[in-house]
């Protein structure tokens, strides 16, 4: 990567190479189609390790919750041969590694076992909540992303900050009380008529979607505000700004390979954490996606069902990721 200075520009305002101060040579070097499949191979080997990694916390997690869903289903009311029974027919006397590895073989076959409190599949359990989950964190993403931008300007460090520091409990509690109680404007519960898809009720929506969205966003634009200030500084875009160059060229052309890979990194960050964050919201307002599938499960001891519904968060995170990873290859200059 070449960036042509001020001082090396010829008569007529071109520099070396014909290439105007500021920009970059962006011929790309022999050899460099090579150079990015083997980056493209290595964000996908990590990005598998990481998702096995994560199988492996989720299980042993999950593993430690005290009690389990035969216990609880008892309430104390059987005798210890009838729990021991029930626990043989449910697999949970089995050492955890065994557990673990018959677990992890099912995800491979896309099969993540079956729920210990109603006996139905795991896959049509999330299933049935996911489109609703999904439909909140898109949503709460459409919100948060230009909202993160504009915070992530030096005029919005203080917003962003104070936002940051709010508990999204606090955020999501403020809001219906300003938007159903005092302005009356939304209900304020979601609760959605048994088999109606969520996006034909948008003022159902409302809350949940600001109660993730507002937080996301100052999360975003603090992650985000020293890359952006590291990128605008650099000579290449300062002289480009000097030179007329309009704003969005500007974004785009100059500052955009070198904002992209981190951006994406929060994105998909974000995103894995909307989809962590809406056991608080859905609980809140009643939503029934895959929080409120969440937090009953662990209410339940359902294991096969919270270690679902974790590791569905957690491969989010790793599929934005790989995403950025691969874009990072794509446009880098060197």
């Amino acid at each position: 990567m070449t960036e042509v200075r001020p001082g090396d520009v010829r008569p007529g305002g071109v520099g070396p190479g014909g290439v105007r101060p500021g920009e970059l040579r962006t011929g790309r070097a022999p050899g460099r189609g090579p150079a990015v499949a083997r980056a493209a191979v290595r964000a996908v080997l990590r990005a598998a390790g990481l998702l096995a990694g994560s199988a492996v916390v989720v299980s042993a997690a999950t593993a430690l919750l005290p009690a389990d869903a035969v216990a609880v289903r008892a309430g104390g009311r059987a005798d210890p041969a009838a729990l021991a029974q029930m626990r043989a027919a449910a697999g949970l006397d089995r050492p955890w590694p065994v557990r673990f590895l018959s677990w992890a073989g099912g995800l491979l076959t896309g099969d993540p076992g079956r729920s210990l409190v109603s006996g139905r599949p795991v896959a049509d359990l999330v299933a049935v909540r996911a489109g609703t989950t999904a439909v909140l964190v898109v949503a709460a993403l459409v919100v948060a992303v230009p909202l993160a931008a504009l915070l992530a300007r030096r005029r919005g460090a203080v917003v962003a900050a104070v936002g940051s520091a709010v508990p999204p409990v606090v955020v999501a509690v403020g809001l219906a009380a300003l938007l159903s109680g005092v302005l009356r404007w939304v209900p304020p519960v979601s609760l959605l008529p048994p088999g109606e898809p969520a996006w034909t009720r948008p003022d159902l929506l409302v809350l949940p979607v600001l109660a993730l969205a507002l937080p996301s966003a100052a999360f975003a634009a603090g992650q985000l505000r020293g890359v952006v200030e590291d990128v605008v500084a650099r000579p290449f875009v300062r002289d480009a700004v000097l030179r007329g160059v309009p704003g969005p060229v500007v974004a785009l052309r100059y500052a955009g390979p070198f904002v992209a890979a981190p951006a994406l990194r929060v994105l998909a960050v974000t995103a894995g954490s909307l989809v962590a964050g809406s056991t608080v919201v859905e609980t809140l307002f009643g939503v029934a996606g895959l929080g409120e599938l969440l937090v009953g499960a662990v209410a339940t001891r359902d294991l096969p069902v919270v270690s679902a519904v974790a590791l569905l968060a957690a491969a989010v995170v790793v599929a934005g990721m790989l995403v950025a990873d691969l874009v990072a290859a794509a446009v880098d200059r060197r």
